[in-house]
């Protein structure tokens, strides 16, 4: 089992009670260490994640990662939101969560989770910087989620309910 952790921005937490989720289960949900940087940003900051995995293409790889390993996308206009954040990590023990999505790294537990451990994260951006992850700033995401969604890249799209729409778009993917 990786190294399990779920990032808030609430610090002291002492138990994390299961959650009704969309498929109608209570959760408690966390994130594999690999995946760990797409979640140290403010909580309702909409962004688009991406990385290649064993199916994307040479092309794809060029066009959207570069020399990257993987890409964080945010809009700019939450620039000034990310450096006031202060966020907080708490590691899990795996023993009780299950796999939900390998490509996005997330785990469920339906029991009460006590964390091992908080550790506290003054400045996100620099926490993404160290995990070498490129953070892009754009001025709005929608452009991208669409080219992403159809690459062969592995994604995560985040909070994007949250993202700022430009005027008239119409996008063929509803928004999560």
């Amino acid at each position: 089992m990786p190294r399990l952790f779920h990032v808030s921005d609430v610090s002291g937490i002492q138990v994390f009670e299961p959650r009704m989720s969309r498929t109608g289960e209570a959760l408690v949900w966390a994130i594999e260490e690999s995946k760990l940087a797409n979640y140290l940003l403010p909580r309702d900051c909409p962004r688009v994640t991406f990385y290649s995995h064993q199916a994307t293409s040479d092309q794809d790889k060029k066009r959207f990662l570069g020399s990257s390993k993987a890409v964080i996308a945010i809009e700019s206009g939450w620039l000034a939101k990310c450096l006031e954040a202060r966020l907080y990590i708490y590691e899990f023990d795996p023993k009780n969560f299950s796999l939900q999505d390998e490509i996005a790294g997330y785990y469920v537990s339906t029991q009460l989770e006590y964390p091992l451990s908080e550790t506290s994260v003054e400045n996100c951006l620099i926490r993404l910087l160290e995990a070498e992850v490129e953070l892009r700033l754009l001025p709005s995401l929608w452009e991208l989620r669409e080219a992403v969604i159809d690459s062969t890249l592995a994604f995560s799209i985040n909070r994007f309910r949250n993202a700022s729409s430009p005027n008239g778009f119409v996008t063929k993917y509803p928004i999560p």
